[in-house]
């Protein structure tokens, strides 16, 4: 394991983070932010005005983010039990939430629609044959931000992945979209799918939901989870000379779809944490393993507009970006940042979040996330400049930063990625889409 010392020359923004922690399980060293404090107020001001789009929209309906929002669905007291039981979150309104956001995302009345029109809609814009729908055989894979789990009960109060969120789109898939639950496999490959998740989809004793693979970090598989294996010939090319080759999991590289499952809350390494960065859960380096150790000073918050950034490559590449059918991200109960407890947003009405977001555009989606993140006075971390991986991402082929973006080096630099700008103000959160323009975001409520 590298000394701190060799980290503090290898990260070129270290002089932003004075302290590390090293995982006891894994033995990975993670830099640490400075906390911010009464004399380093947090510094919430985008880096550009209001309905200024930049790049591409993606998807049917380009740019276009479903917002659903009810705040029924979760009801925690805060002492009783846990948020992710079902007393906590109800999983009735939950599946209602995750098939309205599909069909204001794509605009069909029922769900069977809204997964061909999804399926078809990535073949497409992909140039791929098979006509629309699911075709038997392929396999897809979901990345699940599973950053804080280890082995072992949660941690009460903390920020995971809903249970029942995750349980709700594995039954749409299975049940409606026709995908086997043998070609489903959930992942976070430097990390553990704790029991929640796990026990919940094996409880449906149908076959399929048996035969549904979860695969984690090789020092945790056990107990029904698979290791997840590198795959050697398949690697990331990084843009920046400093940044080492990485490799994907097999069960990503082994796949035709991905969907990315994020948490959206605030970040104390990044500023912000959302679809983008929840593909560090994917890469595997010679020597540490599984782990996103050697990307966290090319994504940092502190490094100035127009830098590179490491995230950049892991959206583009062939097969994370390129595979990604759906983004979601999970904003029911939302984390202070990525080390603390769920907290209710004073911009919610000092209640629980209660939403959930939905995009084929993932620079959208990011944006619509920040946005409401960097909007909430007690998101501390949500500081600096998170945006400028969606100023690179969004303006790919010309980036502020002059990076020619081409992490599958196939000689194809990347063109944009999706659509990035703010909200005209926080109590409209209108986007240039719904202002009538031509390009920009468009936010619709499901």
């Amino acid at each position: 394991m590298p000394g701190i010392a060799a980290l503090a020359a290898a990260c070129p923004a270290w002089p932003f983070f004075r302290q590390a922690k090293v995982d006891p399980i894994t033995g990975v060293v993670t830099l640490l932010p400075n906390r911010p404090t009464t004399d380093d107020p947090p510094l919430k001001t985008p880096a550009e005005p209001p309905n200024t789009p930049m790049g591409v929209g993606k998807g049917i309906h380009p740019g276009r983010v479903a917002w659903a929002h009810e705040p029924k669905v979760a009801t925690w007291d805060g002492k009783t039990g846990n948020w992710w039981d079902d007393a906590s979150t109800d999983p009735r309104i939950v599946d209602a939430m995750v098939s309205g956001s599909l069909h204001s995302l794509t605009g069909e009345r029922t769900d069977k629609e809204t997964w061909r029109a999804l399926f078809g809609s990535f073949k497409q814009t992909r140039k791929l044959g098979g006509g629309a729908g699911y075709r038997a055989g392929e396999k897809i894979a979901i990345k699940v931000n599973s950053n804080q789990d280890r082995p072992g009960a949660w941690r009460f109060g903390a920020g995971m992945p809903s249970p029942q969120v995750l349980y709700s789109l594995v039954h749409q898939l299975i049940t409606v979209a026709g995908v086997p639950g043998q070609d489903i496999t959930l992942y976070d490959a430097s990390r553990y799918i704790g029991d929640p998740i796990y026990d919940r989809i094996r409880a449906n004793p149908d076959p399929n939901f048996q035969a549904v693979k979860f695969a984690v970090s090789q020092r945790m598989a056990g107990n029904g989870r698979t290791a997840a294996l590198p795959d050697k010939a398949n690697p990331v090319e990084f843009c920046h000379p400093d940044v080492p080759t990485a490799y994907l999991p097999q069960c990503v590289t082994g796949a035709k779809y991905l969907v990315n499952v994020a948490l959206s809350r605030a970040h104390g390494l990044m500023g912000v944490t959302q679809t983008a960065k929840n593909l560090f859960g994917s890469v595997y380096f010679e020597g540490p393993g599984f782990t996103p150790q050697p990307l966290h000073g090319f994504a940092s918050r502190d490094l100035p507009m127009g830098s590179y950034n490491c995230l950049v490559d892991l959206m583009a590449h062939n097969h994370l970006g390129g595979k990604t059918l759906l983004y979601l991200s999970d904003f029911l109960y939302v984390a202070m940042s990525q080390n603390e407890r769920v907290i209710k947003y004073q911009s919610f009405d000092d209640h629980w979040c209660s939403s959930l977001f939905a995009s084929q555009d993932p620079v959208a989606i990011d944006s619509v996330g920040l946005d409401f993140i960097r909007n909430e006075p007690r998101a501390l971390e949500c500081r600096g400049k998170p945006e400028n991986y969606l100023h690179e991402a969004a303006l790919a082929e010309k980036p502020p930063s002059g990076t020619v973006y081409d992490p599958d080096r196939d000689h194809a630099p990347v063109t944009s990625l999706g659509v990035h700008e703010h909200w005209n103000n926080a109590n409209d959160k209108q986007y240039s889409r719904n202002l009538g323009k031509r390009e920009g975001i468009e936010l619709v409520k499901a």
